[in-house]
């Protein structure tokens, strides 16, 4: 598991085995379950991602991150191969 206490930068990378957590903003990309690991989850305080991605299923916010989820903290887990992103009461 992988536990951050700063911003994640833009084009800047985390890789983790297992869980990923977030108490900042994270701007650049974010992988959890490196390895393989379905049930890694991650745990973003202000999601501005690049990317993220759990157990090589990905999500690229090329267009954007929905705004109903931007610079909000977010839940991110694997259902089958979809990414779940649920919101976090703030």
């Amino acid at each position: 598991n992988l536990v951050v206490l700063g911003v994640v930068n833009a084009g800047a990378e985390l890789i983790a085995d297992g869980d990923i957590h977030i108490y900042a903003p994270l701007r650049g990309r974010a992988i959890a379950g490196a390895q393989g690991n379905e049930s890694a989850r991650m745990f973003i305080h202000s999601l501005e991602a690049e990317l993220i991605s759990i157990a090589g299923c990905f999500k690229v916010f090329e267009n954007g991150i929905p705004e109903n989820l931007r610079g909000k903290p977010v839940q991110i887990h694997l259902n089958g191969s979809d990414l779940i992103i649920d919101p976090l009461p703030s």
